[in-house]
């Protein structure tokens, strides 16, 4: 396992709207991610080198037994038994899909959006990464390759945690903080877990929480993402 690691860059505001996407290109040169041992929290050097980091180390987490396949056909993801998934299709030209997931306790943990239509945009932070794997299910379908994140965000002295998909590391090889969304062919994908700030007490309790049944079942759901 990896420690955290921590990157602070500036990104200028964008955004991005009623965006057409293009299928992706194939490539060969596939980004995977470390893990990190949870307490644990080192600065990483700016440098490309550096911030290179192996395949996951982390404890292969199990995919749920039930799966929920979108409208298309060619993206699905599994959750827990007595968990649900609400589904929409918003649109069909140009294709829009929502979807939540929640919990067997009928709580919103995951949304889900789908669509040929994205918005983005971007902003100062300093992130640290708290724990990145490649998704199995996306090897192949964008590049470079999501991954589930679990990291903190720190801007005008706010603090923000933030799990999901990200297109890639959280942070790129050369120290730049991602943003944007998923491609997957000629749509985009955004999944990201429901938090209601303040969520945690400071970034001992997130870690903690990350590293227990919750926070496991989430990454499950996060890791099932599959597109054929």
């Amino acid at each position: 396992m990896r420690p955290a690691r921590r990157a602070t860059t500036h990104v200028a505001l964008t955004a991005v709207a009623a965006l057409t996407l293009a299928g992706c290109a194939a490539d060969t040169s596939l980004e995977s991610a470390g893990s990190q041992a949870p307490g644990a929290t080192t600065p990483v050097s700016a440098s490309p080198a550096a911030s290179v980091v192996p395949p996951a180390t982390s404890s292969p987490v199990p995919e749920g037994p039930l799966t929920f396949t979108f409208a298309d056909a060619r993206l699905s993801i599994a959750h827990p038994e007595g968990w649900r998934v609400e589904h929409e299709q918003v649109s069909t030209s140009p294709a829009v899909e929502t979807a939540t997931v929640y919990d067997a306790d009928g709580k919103e943990q995951i949304n889900i959006y789908y669509s040929q239509v994205g918005d983005v945009t971007a902003g100062n932070v300093s992130r640290t990464i708290i724990e990145t794997d490649p998704v199995p299910g996306l090897i192949g379908a964008s590049v470079p390759t999501p991954s589930s994140s679990f990291f903190i965000d720190r801007a005008d002295g706010v603090t923000h945690y933030r799990m999901g998909l990200t297109p890639g590391l959280p942070v790129s090889p050369d120290g730049q903080v991602q943003y944007g969304l998923v491609k997957l062919g000629d749509r985009i994908l955004t999944a990201d877990v429901l938090f209601t700030e303040p969520r945690f007490t400071g970034d001992e309790a997130a870690q903690a929480w990350y590293w227990s049944d919750e926070g496991r079942a989430l990454k499950s759901v996060l890791m099932s993402f599959s597109y054929r």
